[in-house]
């Protein structure tokens, strides 16, 4: 499933136009995107899951081509856990 496939679910379940819809999704994965980046909050959608931002510490890598050591900078990555309901309908 892509954007276009989720956009026109959301339309046809939802009583939509499909402009309505796009606007819709849109507007939901730019309020979890800003509350992820902004304000580093987790997300929580009860049955679905939650959404969070796991920090990662600076490290010490190795250049494969030369051998040299290298520092690899910290840097935040998202995360996603899906709630009970979602992993049972997976299930």
């Amino acid at each position: 499933m892509n954007k276009n496939d989720l956009v026109t679910i959301v339309a046809s379940k939802g009583g939509l136009s499909k402009g309505d819809a796009t606007k819709a999704v849109d507007a939901a994965f730019d309020a979890i995107i800003e509350a992820l980046s902004g304000k580093e909050e987790e997300v929580r959608l009860v049955g679905f899951g939650t959404f969070s931002v796991s920090k990662r510490a600076a490290s010490q890598g190795r250049n494969p081509r030369t051998g040299e050591p290298i520092t690899i900078a910290a840097s935040n990555l998202p995360k996603f856990k899906p709630g009970k309901q979602f992993r049972d309908a997976v299930n």
